[in-house]
Parts: structure tokens; sequence; C-alpha cells
């Protein structure tokens, strides 16, 4: 998996390029969105293994789940622009599954499940594979992944967000 950071800087990007009001909110909510997959850590905890369907990288990864929990967010807490918040909060869900099948790591993303149970990694494979669990992360191997991630994902999202402030829309 990409790191909780990576995940996240794709959300801001995602909810900036597509909300000209930039309501806190759906900021918010992206940025839960494309980290909300990876709950499924959980399952470990409750015997269910990786390549189950709803083991790590599974049915919370799925474009399914990202249509369920994004139709979810939208009707409940979606403001007046229930397309706008669809899409961001769909693209950022998406958006973890995504990061996921770029990583150098794991068993591939069940994007989807519950119709396909095959798992799927990118031809890119470069970002590196962040850590399960926080003590992990603060090592030679969580300093490895957010040098990945600067490359891969911080540079080219920065880049999107300074297109989008020098072309007059508020960042």
């Amino acid at each position: 998996m990409a790191s909780i950071f990576g995940h996240s800087i794709v959300a801001l990007t995602i909810t900036k390029l597509f909300d000209n009001n930039h309501s806190r909110l759906l900021i918010l909510l992206a940025i839960v969105s494309a980290i909300l997959p990876d709950l499924d850590v959980l399952a470990f905890n409750f015997g269910i293994p990786y390549e189950h369907p709803f083991g790590h990288r599974g049915f919370s990864h799925s474009i399914l789940f990202a249509l369920i929990w994004s139709t979810l967010i939208t009707y409940t807490l979606g403001r007046k622009n229930k397309k706008l918040w669809f899409l961001v909060i769909f693209l950022s869900t998406l958006s973890h599954g995504i990061l996921d099948a770029m990583t150098s790591g794991g068993r591939g993303v069940g994007f989807f499940i519950p119709f396909n149970h095959d798992r799927f990694f990118f031809p890119f494979r470069e970002i590196m594979v962040s850590p399960l669990g926080v003590d992990r992360f603060f090592s030679e191997w969580g300093f490895q992944v957010i040098l990945s991630e600067l490359k891969y994902i911080f540079l080219p999202s920065v880049f999107v967000l300074l297109i989008l402030h020098f072309n007059n829309k508020k960042v």
C-alpha cells in the first residue's frame, strides 16, 4: 500500500481539481475516503487471509466499494452539488486501489470483487510498498517509502496544484 500521506495528497489534489468552492467538509471526506480502504487490515485480526475477497486489498479496494461508499456519502452528507460530491468521493476512494496497484509489494488489488476475485497490479510499480504498522513505518523502510512517494505522488500532485493556482483557481 502507499502510505496514508500519499493517499491523502492525491485526495486533496482531486478535490482541488474539481471543487472551485473548496468545501472543507468535502476535502476532509475525500481524504478519509482515500484512506478508508486500508481499514481492511483489521481483517487479519479476525483470521481473514489476505487472498479472501474481504482480505487486504480486497473488496474495500474495489470499484464497487468506491461506488457504494461515494453514493452513501453523497446522499447523507453531500451539500448542493451532489454530482460534484459523488465524483470527488468516488475518485478519491478509487485512487487508493490505483496507487496500491502501483506499489512494489503485496498480492495485487481486487478491483473487480465481487464479480472477479483476481488481484491486479499495473505495469508501473515504482511506489515502494508501505509497511503495515506505525512502528515499522518509522524505520529505514518507511523512509524509503516516503522518498518514493515524494517522487511519484507528491511532486506530480504539487505540480497539478501549482497549475491550478497559476490558472487563477483558488488553491
